[in-house]
Parts: structure tokens; sequence; C-alpha cells
């Protein structure tokens, strides 16, 4: 696969808030951090534009809300910030599209001609595949790295519950086979931005 010059990665609420696991439960993917890591890195070797997301929650008792430390990016994401040139921006929002923060990401990525999103981060099923659709509905070129994110166990309605495995290959299959998105692994985007 190809990545565009310009294509703009989407670091989604990389925030300590989310190490709790008595606040959200069991967790997916452990190497996610290790891939998301990877991705920004090349990233801003190459010069493409990096947007780092942060959920500033509103609800009661969140580990997101801001003033928490739980609001905070991880620390490995806080030493990569402002390492970009200058093409780098900073997005916060309180709900789950990274597309209805301040400022506004589609008049940035607008800005600087971006045709091209790489989603990464948390959760998957949650802000990441939020974000994604709406990319998708608006246009844009939408590339979800699934092992470069993560999501937890769940509880739904009618007794139903699904684990973090489940509803991440839920959202894949949702994802990609509705055309909102590639659903592709972390090693395809480093060798077709790479190359």
């Amino acid at each position: 696969m190809e990545i565009a010059e310009n294509a703009a990665l989407v670091v989604v609420d990389l925030q300590k808030g989310f190490e709790e696991e008595d606040f959200w439960g069991k967790r997916n993917n452990p190497g996610a951090e290790e891939n998301i890591a990877a991705l920004i890195d090349l990233w801003q070797a190459t010069g493409r534009p990096v947007v780092f997301v942060r959920h500033d929650s509103v609800q009661p008792g969140s580990p997101l809300r801001v003033g928490q430390v739980g609001n905070d990016f991880k620390d490995f994401v806080e030493e990569r910030r402002g390492k970009g040139g200058g093409r780098e921006l900073l997005v916060t929002k309180r709900v789950n599209s990274a597309f209805y923060g301040e400022p506004s990401l589609d008049v940035w990525l607008t800005g600087e001609d971006v045709a091209e999103i790489v989603v990464v981060g948390i959760q998957t099923n949650m802000c990441n595949e939020t974000t994604a659709r709406m990319a998708g509905n608006l246009g844009y070129d939408v590339v979800f790295v699934l092992d470069a994110m993560h999501t937890f166990d769940l509880a739904g309605p009618f007794g139903w519950a699904a684990t973090a495995d489940e509803l991440t290959r839920a959202t894949a299959v949702s994802l990609h086979g509705g055309g909102f998105a590639r659903v592709v692994s972390t090693a395809e985007v480093l060798a077709g931005a790479a190359g």
C-alpha cells in the first residue's frame, strides 16, 4: 500500500486516564503503544502532519476530566509532541469525533491540503471509529491502523456483552466492509509511508 506524502496521522486520546483498569475494564492489544510510537516517529521524520487529539471529558468521575492527571497525554506521546516541524495540531474535544473538537480538524486538514488521514489511538470502537466514519463521510481517504489502537470489554443491552477483541473485529469489518476506511496493520503503513 502507498501512504500519501501529505497524509495526516491522527493520534486519538492517548491519555493516562485510559490506564485505569478499574474504571474501563480489560483492554486488548498490549502492543498498541509501541506501534503508535513507531508511526509518530516516522511521520515526524518524514515531515508529514500529525494531529494529537485529547478528550476533555465533562462526565463526573471520568479519569479524562480536565485538571485530572488522567487528562494528560501518556508520557511517550508527550515526549514526541512539538517535534513535527510545525506541521502539528492539538485538537481538544468533549465528544467521540475528533471533527467536533477545537480548533476545527476539517478546516486545518483542508488548509494543509490533506486528503488522507491515518487513525490510531484509543478506543478502537468509540472515538477512533467515530472519527473514521465522519472522515469518510467528509470525503477523506481513511486508513485505520487496527494494531495501533485498543479498546475495552463492554456490556450492552439485553444482557449482552462483548470482549475488546470482539469489538475490534466488529469495528474492522464494519469500517472496511462498509467502505469507510481501509483497515490495515502498522507494518503495512510503515512500509507504505517509508517507501
